[in-house]
């Protein structure tokens, strides 16, 4: 048995965690005033749009391409999706991933929902996932040691070139 236990701190969530909390209590949830102004998607970094689900780039990102993939409807958790949401989300991230490989050469990813705000989730009351593009060699501790997380682009610069490839496969308009 080990005679010490590590611990690994990540503090800059907890400020992630905060804003989110102070923006509920302002403005209500951001997925849903991005879903309600379409004509804002550039500004908010929605990349596209399917019948029931909004793709849209983590302004939180723990890497570049971070996305987020959620119902249009405010809904908390995968019961409460009729199977025409559960299908489209589901489509949406394929698509997602797609998009990412194409744009930026990603080699693997971590796809995943947090359900509850115990297991991580800053919005418990709108389900989304997150797709978090990967490449080899990408995992270290800049972020736990030097309280930094390298993100090589900017989110303007990223998004123009997601949406490009978006439409390229005719996920937009």
């Amino acid at each position: 048995m080990p005679e010490s236990h590590n611990n690994l701190w990540a503090p800059w969530r907890m400020q992630y965690i905060r804003s989110l909390d102070q923006e509920a209590a302002d403005q209500g949830c951001f997925l849903c005033r991005y879903h309600d102004a379409p004509d804002q998607d550039e500004a908010n970094h929605v990349l596209w749009r399917t019948p029931h689900s909004l793709v849209v780039m983590n302004r939180f990102p723990y890497t570049n391409g971070h996305l987020l993939i959620a119902p249009a409807s405010h809904k908390p958790d995968l019961a409460a999706l009729d199977d025409a949401e559960l299908l489209d989300m589901t489509q949406a991230i394929r698509d997602g991933v797609s998009v990412l490989e194409q744009t930026i050469r990603a080699q693997g990813f971590n796809i995943g929902y947090n359900l509850g705000r115990c297991a991580g989730a800053g919005l418990p009351g709108h389900l989304h996932a997150h797709i978090v593009p990967r490449w080899s060699g990408d995992t270290n501790f800049m972020a736990i040691i030097g309280d930094a997380r390298v993100i090589p682009d900017s989110l303007d610069a990223l998004a123009a070139e997601l949406i490009n490839t978006a439409k390229q496969v005719g996920l937009r308009p």
